[in-house]
């Protein structure tokens, strides 16, 4: 397919949320966190933002030609982080500060992150719904992984549906212990890539 691929800069930023939040409006994980659809539409590119402010900060993100999708990357070192974590605090301040579940997500997926070796995560990808099931998002993601397998770096990521599960298969993702299950919510899948070496 041969897509091109070029890194986001800060006059991005609002590009990015609008791909993230129409790619991932009808998510099970986002209709959990905001199960109100109207709310959804109100809320949900503020917390989206917040990710999207952090890849800009500390990582990278990655747009396919004609804005039809990104991804979120971010180098996590090896080592337990010192101290607790602001981001999922600063999600639902962001956001929706009376929902607890904008906070909770964050804090359940960061329980099950593993810090034992340094690793590129995957924070999120987003293909605009018109667009996908074209193969941009498994291009887009394997473009970083061949720069994982030239430098022997494992990566991760948390699959947010059953479907982008089995995308996250095929590209050499296993699952990484067990779902985890959100309370009175959908299973996310905490999966895991060794390099590919030769």
């Amino acid at each position: 397919m041969g897509i091109r691929i070029r890194q986001a800069e800060q006059d991005d930023r609002e590009l990015v949320v609008a791909v993230m939040e129409e790619a991932f409006h009808d998510d099970p994980v986002s209709g959990w966190v905001f199960p109100d659809e109207e709310h959804r539409r109100a809320v949900h590119g503020r917390f989206l933002g917040v990710f999207v402010d952090a890849a800009l900060a500390e990582g990278r993100i990655d747009i396919a030609e004609d804005a039809a999708a990104v991804a979120l990357w971010l180098p996590v070192p090896a080592g337990a982080p010192e101290g607790e974590d602001p981001m999922p605090a600063l999600m639902r301040q962001t956001a929706d500060p009376d929902n607890e579940r904008c906070e909770l997500v964050g804090r359940l997926t960061g329980v099950v992150h593993p810090h034992d070796r340094a690793h590129a995560y995957l924070l999120m990808i987003g293909v605009r719904p018109g667009r996908q099931g074209e193969g941009i998002g498994a291009e887009l993601v394997g473009a970083e992984l061949e720069r994982c397998d030239r430098e022997g770096l494992p990566a991760y990521l948390e699959a947010s549906s059953a479907r982008s599960r089995a995308l996250y298969e095929r590209l050499g993702f296993r699952l990484l212990g067990r779902a985890l299950e959100l309370p009175d919510g959908p299973p996310m899948y905490p999966m895991w890539r060794e390099p590919r070496m030769g």
